[in-house]
């Protein structure tokens, strides 16, 4: 284990000091500063040396370090230029480790778990930018990129979005899409102390386990998802009215209260109230 790890304050100052890096707002950049929260998140993704790991935004390299010593090899793709010397200094002892200067959400990641991985599903582990968090969830998802887990810190509130059922103000369009893809489960809180700059909020690790197979198989997967955040967009409507006001749901009124007829409810019930195995047997009745 080499022994200038980055985890701590002192080791990330003279790493930003030497290299008279800024941090980017627009980046929503926050380094991890506590080596401890470092190697549970490592140990929560349960790398193993099997591993190909994806890391996004690694920043100066905090946890890449424990990853690389974890894993078979990592990749990481960071979208701000200034840090890539950075971490070409601070990762200079490992050679399992690839450097992308890429915004992820332009990447190949199925070209990148082909080439590092040979199409076997890889671990993505990251402290995700809090601004474009649920775009890149999303992303590798619905990319169908083979992923073993997903585990990465978010803000508190959108981890507990991520892992929460019918009925709870929490519950909406991200529960469901998280949860028609993978197993929920919020392993760590964080509180903004353990970051550099420190945030407004407090944060928390969610491990996202793929499923083998889907919960639910509706017809028309993307229909459904579509009929999920109409009703979510309105959602003290009820789901009949939230409904007939979207703009993508080219149904009429008639065939809407059919549909909802159909599937076992109410003409009263509003969205909130389903199950992603309700919203699948609507989507299917439609």
């Amino acid at each position: 284990m080499q022994n200038n790890y980055l985890g701590n304050p002192k080791s990330t100052l003279e790493i930003i000091n030497k290299y008279d890096f800024m941090f980017q707002k627009k980046f929503g950049q926050n380094f991890l500063i506590d080596s401890n929260i470092v190697e549970k998140i490592v140990r929560e993704a349960n790398v193993t040396k099997e591993d190909m790991v994806l890391e996004i935004g690694p920043g100066i390299g905090t946890m890449t370090q424990y990853l690389c010593e974890a894993a078979k090899n990592v990749v990481v793709v960071e979208i701000d230029k200034n840090l890539i010397p950075i971490l070409g200094e601070t990762l200079a002892a490992y050679d399992n480790v690839t450097i992308i200067n890429e915004d992820i959400l332009k990447v190949d990641i199925n070209e990148l778990a082909e080439k590092y991985n040979g199409g076997r599903p890889i671990k993505v582990v990251a402290n995700l930018p809090y601004y474009i968090t649920t775009p890149i969830i999303m992303q590798l998802f619905e990319s169908n990129v083979p992923i073993d887990s997903i585990t990465i810190m978010v803000q508190k509130e959108v981890a507990d979005r991520m892992q929460v059922g019918p009925g709870t103000k929490d519950y909406g369009a991200l529960s469901l899409a998280v949860q028609y893809y993978a197993n929920p489960k919020i392993v760590l809180n964080v509180p903004p102390t353990c970051f550099m700059p420190k945030p407004n909020v407090g944060s928390a690790v969610i491990k996202l386990t793929r499923h083998t197979d889907n919960p639910v198989n509706p017809k028309d997967a993307k229909f459904m998802f579509k009929l999920i955040r109409a009703a979510f967009n309105q959602r003290r409507k009820t789901l009949m009215n939230a409904l007939n006001n979207a703009p993508d749901i080219n149904y009429s009124k008639e065939q809407i209260a059919n549909a909802i007829k159909t599937a076992g409810f109410s003409e009263t019930i509003r969205g909130e109230a389903l199950t992603l195995e309700e919203f699948a047997r609507l989507s299917d009745a439609f």
